[in-house]
């Protein structure tokens, strides 16, 4: 919105790009950007006109007509396969339809698709101001981070999490761990966690970084049941004495303290990932203990992740955090210091 806004004050004229969901590059009736269209006339109280697709000569005319201060949403870009292939052509065609084009999407800058990586080569590229915003406060979580900083993840995709957790050892005072993530960690230490659910491709990796760091803190008790539904009787049981056919769903109340101890201590906290199974009611209480431990602590906080966010939006606590990332994944791949292709191709023409 503070781009929209932005580009509405020095008198652009507005096309919008997007995409929702994953078609498959095919049309999909559930998938079309009507919603968001809705949405954006109702904040911005101004027209937004949508079109039914968002390339060839049709909409290449309707572009050229465009007055001031119009705005145009394009259809979903992931109808088209183009998109996902990073095709050149597919985006060239989207090049042809403005002057400038503007990055806003930290949430997808880690995908070389053709509306975040090609498109640069056919048109000047800029950032917006919200790519802008998360790129300063994200870099500064690794440069120069108010101390003590303590780092907490959890969750799966276990993989991504564990060169994050690589970085931080370096940087964080501490390091908190939940969720699938923290089953994998404590399988790999030897510790008996039942038939939980771990990355075994993600063991030999786990195994290269120091587990036994101080700065390293694992669960020391866990919600288990035999049974994710919820039907099923779930206890409290210390690591290392679950049952062979009992799940770990969230963290037991003793690592609830633990960790709320930690939070409660420092001045930066970045959070990324849920303490457990916490779309059903049972197995909520460790993210939900983890979120008001921050809320309280005074400290600044970075939250990101789908499932965290979706967490935090359900309870209506987005505005109790610092700083609310949109990226998930990029936000990951961005503090392990990876490359982000949306990022590079932004850099080249700096």
């Amino acid at each position: 919105m503070p781009t929209i806004k932005y580009l509405l004050e020095n008198n652009a004229k507005i096309i919008l790009m997007s995409h929702l969901g994953s078609p498959g590059g095919k049309t999909d009736e559930k998938l079309r950007l009507s919603p968001i269209q809705d949405k954006l006339t109702e904040l911005l109280d101004l027209s937004v006109v949508k079109a039914n697709d968002c390339i060839g000569e049709e909409i290449e005319e309707w572009t050229k007509e465009m007055q001031i201060g119009e705005i145009l949403l394009l259809e979903n870009l992931r109808f088209h396969a183009g998109e996902e292939e990073n095709d050149e052509k597919f985006a060239a065609q989207l090049a042809k339809l403005g002057d400038i084009y503007v990055n806003d999407a930290f949430g997808v800058c880690h995908r070389a698709h053709a509306s975040v990586s090609v498109i640069t080569k056919f048109i000047p590229p800029y950032a917006g101001l919200l790519l802008e915003k998360e790129i300063e406060i994200l870099a500064k979580a690794i440069e120069s981070p108010e101390k003590p900083l303590a780092v907490i993840i959890g969750g799966a995709k276990v993989l991504t999490k564990i060169k994050v957790i690589k970085k931080f050892l370096d940087i964080a005072d501490n390091i908190l761990l939940g969720g699938a993530l923290a089953n994998t960690v404590l399988h790999a230490k030897g510790l008996a966690i039942g038939s939980s659910f771990i990355d075994k491709k993600a063991i030999e990796k786990i195994k290269e970084f120091e587990i036994t760091s101080a700065k390293l803190h694992l669960p020391v008790d866990a919600v288990v049941s035999t049974d994710k539904s919820g039907r099923a009787e779930a206890r409290i049981e210390p690591i290392g004495k679950i049952g062979e056919k009992e799940l770990i769903l969230d963290i037991g109340p003793e690592t609830e303290a633990l960790f709320g101890e930690i939070v409660k201590a420092a001045k930066t906290v970045v959070w990324n990932g849920p303490m457990g199974l916490f779309e059903t009611e049972k197995f909520s209480h460790g993210t939900k203990a983890i979120t008001l431990s921050i809320i309280s602590c005074g400290c600044y906080s970075i939250i990101g992740g789908g499932e965290t966010v979706a967490f935090i939006n359900k309870n209506s606590w987005t505005d109790k955090f610092s700083h609310v990332s949109t990226g998930g994944g990029a936000m990951l791949k961005f503090l392990a210091g990876e490359r982000l292709p949306g990022l590079e191709t932004l850099e080249r023409h700096e």
